[in-house]
């Protein structure tokens, strides 16, 4: 099958593109692939590094306020309109699928023009801006979150597939991240994580609650700190702990965060789709902190729906402090059985075969036999 993938922006919306890859990869070798991205966006980046061919548009989202630059943004739209379709007509894919952010407009858009099948996946429990527009033309709708279908009444079909990130982290070995991270086969892991980028909100909170965990007690943190915070954040818990003990471990980064997911007992994070799908994927008991720096406080929607199912704790970032944070995950890494039953409600929720669900339903829309 030939594939169309787009998405960008963000890890978010390109790192599920990639994962429908890399399952049609497995499904059908055979399969090739040309990924529409932004000319500014992280996908120019990423998609590279992972062998798939790119090629790139000129396009910017809209601005909320009334702004001549929102007159420059639709003369975007239409050339990259243009653009994408040169591309299709080139490449001749079977389907199209959009996976979120700006980028997408005018891929999904043009596709639909032309009569190419078309599928854009919505990450979020409230829908972006691109994909309310693009829900009108695509040929089905892909939701992450069950009972969301509702948000896209004009759409010809919507369904169900849950977030295609679940699917990767499913066979990441917990034994390899107990490892990266130096700590014991079958420990109890805290990992608290800002993102990609860090957070320093959560920084800051990580600092105020070290010294109250004291020794650890047979737990260890994992704090990461995101570069740009990273010597700040480790030099300030050196000034209040007088060193970084044996059971705090402070990183800038992860590279291999689906092997580190799989040996965590519990997390501390924002709350991204993306995330949340592989945490939920692999039973994860979690505390959210939703960025409120987010288009429509998504990432509110998006915790309150594991809250909801016992899945999860939501701090907003208004009321985070270091004895707040520390009292909710005292309250589920010190109570086994609060954890266990978080863990069988996180697990509930994960929806590990979404990759194939959407490809399915690519083969399906593309006329392909199963």
């Amino acid at each position: 099958m030939r594939i169309v993938l787009s998405g960008g922006g963000t890890g978010g919306h390109i790192y599920p593109a990639i994962a429908v890859a890399r399952q049609m990869e497995l499904e059908d070798s055979k399969s090739t692939f040309l990924y529409i991205g932004g000319t500014r966006g992280l996908e120019s980046k990423l998609v590279p590094q992972e062998n798939i061919p790119f090629k790139s548009i000129d396009i910017t989202g809209f601005r909320r306020k009334l702004s001549i630059d929102n007159v420059k943004t639709v003369m975007r739209f239409l050339k990259g309109v243009k653009a994408s379709k040169e591309m299709l007509r080139e490449f001749k894919p079977d389907v199209v699928i959009g996976t979120g952010g700006y980028v997408c407009g005018p891929v999904v858009y043009a596709a639909s023009r032309l009569g190419i099948p078309t599928l854009i996946h919505e990450q979020n429990a409230i829908p972006g801006l691109t994909n309310r527009f693009l829900s009108r033309y695509a040929s089905t709708v892909a939701v992450s979150f069950e009972g969301t279908e509702s948000s896209f009444p004009g759409s010809k079909n919507v369904i169900y597939t849950g977030n295609p990130r679940a699917t990767t982290v499913t066979t990441a070995s917990p034994q390899r991240g107990f490892a990266s991270l130096g700590i014991s086969d079958g420990s109890t892991v805290v990992l608290v994580v800002g993102g990609s980028q860090g957070a320093k909100a959560i920084n800051r909170v990580m600092i105020e609650m070290a010294p109250k965990v004291g020794k650890g007690n047979g737990v260890h943190y994992v704090y990461v700190t995101g570069e740009p915070y990273f010597e700040e954040t480790r030099a300030e818990l050196r000034q209040k702990l007088g060193s970084i003990p044996n059971w705090l471990h402070v990183l800038p980064y992860v590279h291999n965060m689906p092997e580190v997911l799989a040996c965590t007992s519990l997390i501390v994070n924002r709350a991204g789709a993306s995330f949340l799908a592989e945490i939920t994927a692999l039973g994860i008991p979690s505390v959210l902190i939703p960025s409120p720096n987010v288009t429509n406080n998504h990432q509110e929607a998006n915790a309150r729906q594991l809250e909801r199912e016992g899945a999860a704790v939501v701090l907003l970032e208004k009321d985070l402090n270091g004895m707040a944070l520390y009292e909710a995950v005292q309250k589920i890494i010190g109570t086994e059985a609060v954890r266990e039953q978080m863990s069988a409600a996180s697990e509930r929720l994960g929806k590990r075969d979404s990759a194939a669900v959407i490809t399915s339903e690519l083969r399906r829309l593309a006329g392909k036999k199963s």
